[in-house]
């Protein structure tokens, strides 16, 4: 009988999810952050926003050359795993066949049957056949520099529009509050909505994020307290 469904696994969306997730958290908590720091030493709404354009310019920029050299990285080694698998393809095809029957024969094959996969997949692209069997991943979701540096910065910077908007929008003594409030919101969404595309729990990734933040802002507010009567 036929299949008429296809089950939707989420491990293909592990490298832009990744990166867009945690552009987007440092995005919220260090403006959050950044700003209410500056305004916990008694800075004014230029200085506030000021401190607060720059960090988010900053953050992405650093966030898209991270994560692009961080990738390219990988990048350069799954190509250089499947330069290498195709040199041995070349030079030790026998070689290369007995890889597979064991590898198949671990996997619960029989002697026989592991046999016969082997060479039916032997009739089509080797290199492919290997590098998901052998080194482990698969030639249509190889690591994306430029996607993930994109997702990043992206993702930082309208992470960090956020709590900006809120302390540039809110005035006197109400600024921090409402920059407070609004950042555990963004954190609690993100948190949500990670979890929600990586198919993990809701509430716990939720709490793991808010709990983070509220520590994060906590150090930063009192550093800037600190700062502020110091100077």
């Amino acid at each position: 009988m036929p299949l008429t469904s296809v089950e939707r696994h989420l491990a293909h969306r592990s490298n832009w999810l990744r990166a867009a997730v945690l552009g987007a958290n440092d995005g919220i908590l260090s403006t959050a952050s950044l700003v209410l720091g500056v305004a916990s030493a008694g800075a004014g709404s230029a200085a506030i926003v000021t401190a607060g354009v720059a960090g988010l310019a900053a953050g992405a920029t650093s966030m898209a050359a991270g994560e692009y050299v961080s990738v390219s990285s990988q990048r350069d080694t799954e190509n250089a795993d499947l330069a290498l698998e195709k040199r041995e393809l070349a030079a030790s095809p026998a070689h290369e066949h007995d890889e597979l029957l064991t590898i198949y024969r671990n996997r619960g094959l029989s002697q026989g049957l592991a046999e016969q996969v082997a060479q039916e997949l032997s009739t089509g692209d080797l290199l492919r056949t290997h590098a998901r069997d052998e080194l482990g991943f698969d030639l249509d979701r190889l690591a994306r520099p430029v996607q993930a540096a994109w997702a990043s910065a992206t993702s930082f910077a309208i992470g960090a529009a956020v709590p900006l908007i809120a302390i540039a929008l809110a005035s006197g003594s109400s600024r921090i509050p409402v920059a407070i409030v609004v950042t555990l919101l963004a954190l609690g969404v993100l948190g949500v909505s990670g979890a929600r595309l990586g198919g993990a729990p809701m509430m716990r990734a939720s709490v793991r994020v808010v709990v983070g933040g509220i520590f994060a802002m906590g150090v930063t507010m009192g550093i800037g307290l600190i700062v502020g009567s110091a100077v």
